[in-house]
């Protein structure tokens, strides 16, 4: 008789008792171990994989939103010393521009500028005042509300002027009347500037 046999010998399969384990011959304690510790190694192994294989489904979808989100890094990166030199253009820009409008105690200062302009052109000076300031994102906006009078000569070198005055001034809103001796022309200007809260 072989030793397998004797390590099964006596042993009817039909007649398992799982009370009576401690009594199984020597080989079926043994293939009851392997085939436990099979399932179990198999069990944990299952839910191992299953859980990395989880993850790394998430790690591929997050993949190509990654390699978007790289490109545009290196992208950046690449045309950095450019984006530099084109914020520097900008600021410049803007420094200039900033100059062109008028602080507040210039204000009055543009207002004699405009006078001076409108009474250089041979104008009727009706009148020529600041009307309520309008507060916009990065600027504050000061309307002046001018009402001249004279040829239409006149008219046109008063609105060249300010066209040529070295502060940002805009025109809007005119209406010109012509008379028997005269043109008078109400026009709305509009100055800029800064909003030094910003």
């Amino acid at each position: 008789m072989s030793a397998l046999q004797n390590a099964f010998k006596g042993f009817d399969p039909n007649d398992m008792d799982f009370n009576a384990a401690g009594n199984w011959p020597i080989g079926v304690k043994i293939v009851c171990y392997l085939m436990v510790m099979i399932a179990i190694g198999a069990a944990g192994w299952h839910f191992y994989i299953t859980d990395k294989q989880v993850a790394l489904k998430k790690e591929i979808a997050k993949e190509s939103g990654l390699k978007a989100v790289y490109e545009e890094k290196a992208f950046q990166v690449a045309n950095l010393a450019a984006l530099r030199k084109q914020m520097e253009d900008v600021e410049d820009k803007f420094t200039e521009l900033k100059k062109q409008l008028p602080t507040e105690k210039e204000v009055p200062g543009l207002l004699d500028d405009i006078t001076n302009l409108g009474t250089d052109s041979g104008l009727d000076i009706g009148s020529i005042e600041l009307a309520v300031e309008s507060k916009k994102e990065f600027y504050i906006e000061l309307p002046i509300n001018i009402n001249v009078s004279g040829s239409y000569h006149q008219l046109g070198q008063f609105v060249s002027g300010i066209a040529g005055l070295p502060r940002i001034v805009t025109l809007h809103d005119y209406t010109i009347t012509p008379s028997a001796t005269a043109v008078s022309m109400q026009i709305s200007a509009k100055t800029y500037r800064y909003d030094e809260t910003k």
